[in-house]
């Protein structure tokens, strides 16, 4: 079946069952490999888009269910890596292996997009990312440093438009 999707500010047409992940869509049909398969029962996080600017695991969203719908990938959020959030993960450090970096940028920048200055147990309680590096007091560091810099929430309310 034909599916009609918005990825990134684009119409997108894939062919594919009704049920298959949105993850497969965005990485085998559409090739883009910026949003990671991790554990594929939405737990690890490393899989996270935004739906209609909800962070989201896309291998617990089917494509029948994206449709309609506006769907932002690691690449849709800046198109030279210049959101802040991007440059905050740099200038923290945060990558180690840098797998789990995309799913966690677009959850923090959801987060930062609903509340532009979220205290540290506001960003514990949303950021249930898993890295296997162990990096997560640079992430947090990262967040804090773009929340700091962002307070009116403008750079990632932008995203969410």
């Amino acid at each position: 079946m034909l599916w009609k999707l918005q990825i990134c500010g684009e119409t997108r047409v894939v062919a594919a069952e009704a049920d298959t992940p949105l993850l497969w869509i965005l990485r085998d049909h559409l090739r883009l490999t910026g949003t990671k398969f991790g554990c594929g029962v939405g737990q690890c996080g490393a899989c996270i888009v935004h739906l209609d600017g909800n962070a989201v695991p896309s291998c617990q969203v089917t494509v029948s269910e994206a449709v309609g719908r506006a769907v932002t990938t690691i690449e849709g959020l800046s198109q030279n890596g210049a959101h802040p959030l991007q440059i905050a993960w740099i200038a923290e450090q945060v990558p180690q292996c840098g797998y789990c970096a995309p799913g966690f940028i677009m959850n923090a920048a959801a987060l930062l997009a609903s509340n532009p200055d979220p205290s540290r147990s506001e960003i514990l309680s949303h950021m249930k990312n898993l890295c296997r590096c162990g990096t997560y007091l640079r992430a947090m560091r990262a967040i804090e440093r773009t929340a700091a810099q962002n307070r009116d929430g403008s750079a990632c309310k932008k995203l969410m438009q």
